[in-house]
């Protein structure tokens, strides 16, 4: 008989179609089911016919890739892992800028540049699937997984993630260094309440479609070759039960070309901690008929799926649409053949290389933020001889790095990476980068000063003292892992330990501060912006952030990045986005706090400044089907060459619905000499104005809209006109 399935000349369609009419009910079944490949893998290979392991890397992934060659169809395993800034639980490997690092840098080329590193360096471990990259939205910073986000807007996380995924699966998903991408987690993830992780969501149709769906609908046209759904609840339906967002919308309307997975264990959550369903077997026949097509760490799934078919809740040809979307993603991976088994002896020169590093290096560079410099304090300067570098997050590596790195963090019984296994000599952290970059000719001295857990201020005289016999101080502080991330959502956002009495303190030295943020989200500093002579905002910067803080701090490199996430004043502020929606009573602000978010999406200084002037439109009174062209004339005024990020929102003055006040559609980076004048062109489809009306429609409704461009979502940083549609 032809085995079609095992002859590369035919397409995947065909292939796949061939070997699912050879399979039995259980080997199809297994095929959905992805487990920890530290559990027992023999057994689900030989028993249960497994298609995916998570948490495998090296040559315990070819192993096991072995053993499933042996199998009676051969059928290859997708091996995933959670490379979400680099391949960061493989000692050796490339980190770059955390997700929302990287935003601050609004270049979707350095997007592009890090994830195909990534990719290539995922599979010369034997690995073929990264979790990356999230689309949720950031807004409200007290949600734990804000440093894993492109930021609060919908516009610019889906241009930012489309480039990621261009990144990881590159011009064809068989080429020899290409993953699969996963756009996560679908949907509205991050509205949860009070911002605790996985719970109820309270989103509207309307407002799902209107905000949190866009940016999967980007990465789906981007071709996004997975997609995961999300813990929560969406007006009382999980969405791994979630008909409407997995079949209806992601499958039929968007034409997914790959397959959807669940979260962790997302079957028996349902069944534990939503109660929506009073046995696992209900739980999976719910996920089942919603759409989803693989199920990540229930081992329950297997036997309870095998069950619903045999006695009929579920039909077959649900089986065979789910296990068909997976085999047909492994043969265009190319699992089945050339890419089964990969060459690990090229890893030895590839992983962590110069080249790598050096995009490492520049993503640092692009993503760090200039948030104030009074007096021109920075870049430092040649009178200063002798500088203080003091704080708990100056030569922290797992800071640094930040989130989904080495570590016990995530599973402290069994982690993925033990701190003995992880080579932290090629991390350069803040201080190893002053220190570097200041040579011989500057003088630096070190005090960690306090601890970010211990209020003591027992260190902190010594630090004082340190500073006083200085020049300058630079302190660096923020937060780390363990305030942060997955399972840890804040009530508050100040920073902790004695970091706050120790800038304080140092404060009162009257030598110059700098303050330099080490973060995964944004913090309540107010006494920082009113207090520090300059503030670096280096988020969670990778492995050469040591290197490129020292560059912007020294003036090697003029600082560019504008911050994607807006920092609030105090946490009663929170959520505090800047797209928010008119109609707030009174003088819309709070009466005990000033109405101003402490900074706002888009800003970001540079050491030279820029001119906006000249706006143009390019028509007055446009229709649904034209582009708009939005100029401006962009001059840098200051002495030094500098990149300016231009940014584009509209506003919808009077609608059928409530609209956002702003909405950002556009954005262009510009590189301008000192003196230099050019004029930026941004252009705009009027059907980028559409607004999802009362009906859940999409439309773009006759009217006024208000066009705004500029160098950040502040009304004084923009300019205006207004455009008629007709």
């Amino acid at each position: 008989m032809n085995e079609i399935y095992k002859n590369p000349s035919y397409s995947p369609e065909e292939r796949t179609k061939d070997l699912i009419e050879r399979m039995t009910l259980e080997e199809k079944v297994g095929q959905m089911c992805q487990i920890d490949g530290r559990e027992n893998p023999e057994f689900w290979i030989n028993e249960r016919h497994i298609g995916s392991f998570l948490h495998v890397r090296g040559k315990e992934a070819s192993r096991l890739q072995e053993l499933a060659g042996k199998t009676r169809f051969g059928i290859p395993i997708i091996f995933g892992i959670d490379a979400i800034h680099g391949h960061g639980f493989y000692s050796g490997a490339t980190v770059f800028p955390s997700q929302l690092a990287l935003a601050s840098s609004w270049n979707p080329e350095i997007l592009r540049k890090m994830a195909a590193i990534t990719a290539k360096e995922v599979t010369l471990t034997g690995l073929h699937w990264t979790f990356s990259p999230v689309l949720c939205l950031g807004r409200d910073a007290r949600w734990g997984r804000v440093d894993e986000t492109f930021g609060e807007d919908p516009y610019l996380t889906g241009c930012l993630a489309s480039e990621m995924i261009k990144g990881y699966q590159g011009e064809n998903l068989s080429d020899p260094y290409s993953i699969i991408a996963c756009a996560k987690h679908y949907a509205a993830y991050g509205e949860t309440q009070g911002g605790r992780d996985s719970t109820e969501a309270d989103v509207s149709e309307r407002k799902l479609k209107s905000i949190f769906l866009p940016p999967f609908k980007a990465a789906a046209e981007a071709g996004c070759a997975s997609f995961m759904t999300a813990y929560q609840s969406i007006d009382g339906v999980p969405c791994s039960a979630n008909k409407m967002l997995l079949k209806d919308i992601l499958k039929d309307e968007w034409k997914l070309k790959g397959f959807i997975i669940t979260d962790w264990d997302n079957v028996g959550y349902m069944h534990r901690l939503q109660k929506v369903a009073p046995d696992m077997k209900k739980s999976a026949e719910l996920a089942i008929l919603a759409g989803n097509d693989m199920f990540m760490s229930t081992p329950e799934f297997y036997e309870c799926a095998v069950e619903l078919v045999k006695e009929g809740s579920i039909k077959e040809e649900l089986i065979d649409e789910a296990c068909g979307r997976i085999l047909e993603t492994k043969f265009r991976l190319g699992l089945f053949d050339e890419k089964r088994n990969p060459d690990f002896s090229k890893a030895v020169s590839i992983i962590g290389c110069a080249e790598h590093r050096k995009v490492a290096y520049e993503s640092a560079l692009e993503s760090i933020v200039l948030l104030k410099n009074d007096n021109s304090v920075l870049p430092v300067s040649d009178k200063i001889k002798k500088i203080a570098v003091i704080g708990p997050n100056a030569d922290d590596v797992e800071a640094q790095l930040g989130d989904w790195s080495f570590g016990p963090r995530y599973y402290p019984e069994k982690p993925l990476l033990e701190y003995n296994e992880y080579d932290t000599s090629n991390i350069i952290t803040i201080l190893d980068g002053i220190k570097r970059r200041a040579g011989s000719k500057v003088e630096i001295v070190y005090e960690k000063g306090c601890d970010m857990f211990d209020s003591s201020i027992e260190s902190i005289s010594s630090s004082v003292e340190l500073a006083n016999n200085s020049d300058m101080v630079i302190a660096v502080v923020g937060d780390t892992t363990l305030l942060n991330g997955e399972v840890r959502d804040r009530s508050g956002l100040d920073l902790t330990g004695a970091q706050q009495k120790l800038l304080e303190a140092l404060k009162k030295t009257g030598k110059p501060l700098v303050v330099v943020l080490i973060n995964g989200k944004p913090l309540t500093v107010p006494w920082i912006k009113d207090n520090a002579d300059a503030i670096i905002e280096a988020w969670n910067p990778g492995m050469e952030g040591g290197n490129a803080v020292a560059a912007v701090l020294f003036g090697d490199f003029n600082p560019c990045g504008k911050i994607t996430i807006t920092f609030p004043r105090n946490v009663g502020q929170s959520p505090v986005f800047y797209n928010q929606y008119p109609g707030w009573h009174g003088s819309a602000k709070y009466i005990d706090v000033d109405s101003e978010p402490l900074f706002q999406f888009g800003y970001g200084l540079s050491y030279t400044s820029f001119k906006y002037s000249n706006m143009k439109l390019s028509s007055k009174e446009v229709k649904v089907d034209d582009f708009l062209t939005v100029s401006v004339d962009v001059t840098n005024t200051g002495a030094y060459k500098g990149t300016e990020i231009v940014q584009l929102y509209i506003n919808d003055i009077f609608s059928s619905v409530t609209t956002p006040i702003k909405e950002l559609k556009g954005f262009e980076r510009i590189t301008l000499n000192a003196g230099d004048t050019s004029s930026v062109q941004i252009k705009l489809p009027v059907s980028a104005l559409s607004l999802i009306d009362r009906n859940c429609m999409e439309v773009v409704e006759p009217g006024e809209f208000e066009i705004l461009i500029g160098s950040s979502s502040r009304d004084c940083d923009l300019l205006k006109d207004v455009i008629k549609v007709v």
